[in-house]
């Protein structure tokens, strides 16, 4: 069986955002360290959608506006320009709705540019920048389908208990919890 290595949808913070002003410090201090977002989060529900806040959801356009506030009047504060990258739906405001992305910045966006379908962003977290294994099963021993770089974003198929099935670039397999942003810790669905 030939091995793949998954390079194609890898990206760079940077070239999933492009900046228009200078992000506020305030912005950042209201935000939960890093690691919360791992963990399951107390939800409520959204008082306009009806739908868990948080939850995790993807960008359904390739070009999206980030505002500072709930509204059209409201500055852009950067420019989303990547189909299919997770996000967090933080909070919710009549149509608009407060996101984080994977590095933690905080904006609103129309709720229309919003997709259920869930997403994933591929880390590795080892600090070594190594692929991860996509495997046949959810199992550390299982075999090895693919490999898929940091930063690869591939769609979630399912999530149970500390394992995740990811598809991109037409493979399809699993993968840890620990190894992709764009899920809770504890959080199964099919």
């Amino acid at each position: 069986m030939a091995l793949c290595l998954l390079l194609g949808a890898a990206l760079s913070p940077a070239e999933a955002k492009t900046a228009k002003t200078e992000k506020p410090a305030a912005a950042q201090q209201i935000l939960p360290p890093e690691s919360a977002a791992a963990t399951p989060p107390k939800r409520m529900t959204g008082p306009t959608s009806g739908l868990p806040v948080p939850r995790f959801v993807s960008l359904k356009s390739g070009r999206i506006n980030v505002r500072r506030g709930p509204g059209d009047d409201y500055p852009i504060e950067w420019v989303f320009e990547k189909k299919g990258l997770p996000v967090e739906i933080t909070a919710e405001s009549d149509r608009w709705r407060r996101i984080r992305d994977r590095e933690g910045d905080v904006g609103w966006v129309w709720h229309s540019m919003l997709d259920g379908r869930r997403t994933a962003i591929v880390e590795n977290r080892t600090g070594k920048g190594e692929p991860v294994a996509l495997l046949t099963e959810p199992n550390p021993n299982a075999g090895i389908v693919a490999y898929a770089e940091p930063g690869v974003i591939a769609q979630i198929k399912a999530c149970k208990a500390a394992w995740c099935e990811l598809k991109a670039s037409g493979y399809e397999g699993w993968v840890e919890r620990g190894s992709i942003w764009g899920t809770y810790s504890g959080e199964d669905f099919e």
